[in-house]
């Protein structure tokens, strides 16, 4: 298997950059809300906008961490349940494990598309400036009532043996549901991780489980998408329990048909604050999931090419490089 690639170096920028990370998950991330009936539309479009943003991303020299669900790694079912742990999440509402559904998935990738990934991973780890992270093997949720966090543990260590299997190292993780969890960063650190993406300093961002998740912080969260309510988020990257917290910015939201004539004021609330976080010398770190875009492709692709043609603008202005989340926490911890 080809090693990933970076690119060629890039002008010192002490703390800032703009930094890319995707929660790349097919059907494990949606699974206990949606079926293949409902989105199936959307996962099958990742097969489409996975090779498109690698091809753009290669254009304008934009690194991006894929932070991918370990259940994604395997050739097979048989592959898959080999690597299945021995210790699994005990949630109180059982129906967030994915477990009990593996004897309902396709045997390989070509007769399930929804749940297996294997022949995209390769394709990104080949790619130039693109980081394999995770996002646990089982989209392991740290803040749900029941689960332990030995049983996090023995997800993490299952994420360690499928992708070392494939020659990739994880130093990134990306909580599932942003459930992040200040508790399990030991033992991010034990696995060998060093960077995390924490949350926007803001309390309607804040980390919660699926019962915290109320309307008000939702609905306060899609204004804030067009209209400026909590800020730019631009940050310095900070230290915990041995990791480096990698903050998040900004999710991507898809195009919306419905909400198409706010979608200049959405592409704006992200430049500007691009602009800000690079004149400042800060991290701007945007995130979506690649099935966001698995509908409506041309047009999410093309918000995204907008994206990176600034990032790029910014490069050339300040010095403000493309990062992906473990060479901003090395550039940080090196700071």
């Amino acid at each position: 298997m080809p090693e990933q690639q970076p690119f060629e170096q890039l002008p010192d920028s002490p703390r800032g950059g703009f930094v890319l990370s995707l929660d790349f998950e097919l059907m494990w991330g949606v699974r206990d809300l949606l079926t293949i009936a409902d989105y199936g539309a959307n996962i099958l479009g990742v097969r489409e906008v996975v090779p498109r943003l690698l091809e753009l991303f290669a254009r304008h020299g934009i690194h991006c961490t894929w932070a991918t669900v370990g259940l994604l790694f395997f050739e097979d079912r048989s592959a898959l349940m080999a690597a299945v742990p021995e210790l699994l999440p005990s949630y109180a509402e059982p129906h967030l494990s994915p477990y009990d559904d593996l004897d309902r998935i396709g045997e390989n990738e070509r007769d399930d598309p929804y749940h297996y990934g294997l022949s995209l991973i390769r394709s990104i780890a080949a790619a130039p400036g693109q980081e394999i992270g995770t996002h646990t093997f089982s989209h392991f949720y740290c803040l749900e009532r029941g689960q332990t966090l030995d049983q996090f543990r023995a997800d993490l260590a299952a994420c360690r043996r499928a992708a070392g299997a494939i020659g990739i190292i994880l130093e990134s993780i990306v909580f599932p549901r942003n459930q992040f969890n200040p508790a399990y960063l030991a033992a991010c650190c034990e696995a060998g991780l060093i960077a995390y993406r924490g949350q926007e300093r803001s309390r309607f961002y804040a980390a919660a489980d699926q019962c915290g998740e109320t309307t008000v912080r939702r609905a306060v969260r899609l204004v804030d998408t067009y209209v400026n309510l909590t800020g730019s988020h631009g940050h310095v990257p900070t230290r915990s329990d041995g990791m480096v917290d990698v903050a998040s910015s900004r999710f991507l939201r898809p195009w919306s048909r419905k909400l198409a004539a706010l979608e200049p004021l959405r592409l704006a609330r992200i430049l500007r604050a691009m602009r800000r976080a690079a004149e400042a010398g800060k991290l701007f770190h945007l995130w979506f999931h690649p099935h966001n875009f698995g509908v409506d492709i041309d047009r999410n692709i093309a918000v995204m090419a907008r994206i990176a043609e600034e990032a790029n603008r910014l490069r050339d202005e300040y010095g403000w490089p493309s990062l992906t989340m473990a060479g901003a926490a090395r550039r940080a911890a090196g700071a």
